[in-house]
């Protein structure tokens, strides 16, 4: 912890870590708000379903683009633009009754709107602390933001079932104003400029760590989507056990991401940290009583944080810094896409077989993960022996002769 207390000392750092976080908490928020808002409106979860869906669609395809635009346009323009875009839609969902096309059309935009805070601020670190530094931050990162999925969901749900669910979205929009406009306006956003990329949208994949990056990215977050419809669906939809479980999986990651952040990072990293994870919630296909669930979700989320930090740490070791931000687009497209198909896997499961279904496919998530990252360990980096710091850019020096 005192290495922890010695980055946080470090100046800006504390600022944009608290900024960056206060402006993706709407991201815990934004998906159960609609849900429930759309629901109370239409009667129904299949339209909430599909309102949903539009809304992740669109933040799955906007990810690279709007995070490679920061390269053309700047930081904090993309930043204000897609933050009132959002914002618009998000109130415009909230106060107006409509047709269920159009509000599948205003959950579109929300998500293709959603402002790329995530792939900023990660492109923004190599430019605030020292080589030797960035690995431990990364892991900071990752286990910071378990304080979103912990106290997020929590919030919207009182909000929404006890004020109303207009007032429930009109939250996540000030939340998502007031955060954002404190990230965009910290002094880090506008000293640091992406150089614009000279490749083509999509090339960066071609870098193996980055590809792996978001194949183990969906795989880890399938596993945890899964783990969330399985607790919901033992515990009775979302009762207090089952809020209090995910808090201990939370909890289990966050600490995993401070006790293992500060350990070099070598090519074997990802596949031991898969195999806590798979550990954990192979376990978990044991019994449903609550203290066991528990137990075994502590273990398995010791495993999340630290696998992020190595995603977000080899990205960065194997890109050019104009490739970061798109890098960590495709990234959080890779989860996205895991988070949806987790949910579906997991909930047909649930539907076919009862909730033990649910964890099977936690645990086949993360033992895919696990033979991804062991098979492909050439792929992997290694970080022991050199810094995390983006590869950096350069271009031809015109001379007079």
């Amino acid at each position: 912890m005192a290495g922890y207390r010695e980055l946080l000392r470090t100046p800006g750092v504390g600022r944009i870590i608290a900024a960056q976080l206060t402006a993706r908490f709407p991201n815990g928020m934004t998906s159960l708000a609609v849900l429930l808002h759309i629901e109370h409106v239409t009667g129904s979860y299949g339209a909430a379903g599909l309102v949903l869906a539009a809304t992740s669609i669109g933040q799955a395809v906007a990810g690279p683009v709007t995070s490679r635009w920061m390269g053309i346009w700047g930081m904090r323009r993309v930043l204000t633009v897609t933050l009132l875009v959002c914002a618009a839609a998000i109130t415009t969902l909230a106060l107006i009754e409509m047709p269920l096309p159009l509000y599948m059309a205003l959950g579109l935009i929300a998500g293709l709107s959603t402002p790329p805070v995530q792939s900023a601020v990660r492109t923004i670190y190599p430019k605030m602390v020292n080589a030797k530094r960035l690995t431990p931050l990364y892991s900071l990162d990752a286990s910071l933001q378990e304080i979103i999925w912990v106290l997020a969901p929590v919030l919207i749900t009182l909000v929404a079932t006890q004020v109303g669910t207009v007032p429930g979205l009109l939250l996540v929009v000030i939340i998502l104003l007031g955060g954002g406009a404190w990230f965009i306006l910290s002094p880090e956003v506008g000293r640091v400029r992406i150089p614009r990329s000279r490749r083509g949208l999509g090339r960066v994949l071609a870098k193996p760590p980055v590809i792996l990056a978001t194949a183990t990215g969906f795989l880890l977050i399938g596993a945890c989507s899964a783990v969330e419809a399985g607790v919901v669906a033992t515990f009775d939809h979302g009762g207090l056990e089952a809020g209090l479980i995910l808090a201990v999986f939370a909890v289990g990651s966050l600490a995993g991401g401070l006790s293992f952040g500060h350990i070099p990072i070598g090519p074997w990293a990802m596949a031991r940290r898969f195999a806590i994870v798979a550990l954990g919630l192979s376990l978990t296909v044991l019994s449903l009583n609550a203290w066991w669930i528990g137990a075994t979700l502590l273990v398995a989320g010791a495993g999340i944080a630290p696998a992020l930090a190595v995603m977000f740490a080899m990205t960065s070791a194997s890109v050019r810094f104009s490739e970061t931000a798109e890098a960590y687009g495709w990234i959080g497209t890779g989860q996205l896409i895991g988070a949806a198909a987790g949910s579906a896997v997991a909930g047909f499961l649930v539907d076919g077989v009862g909730p033990t279904g649910a964890y099977v496919a936690a645990a086949g998530f993360a033992v895919a993960g696990f033979v991804v990252a062991a098979v492909f360990v050439r792929g992997f980096p290694d970080l022991r022996h050199r810094d995390a710091s983006p590869i950096p850019d350069t271009e031809p020096v015109h001379t007079i002769t």
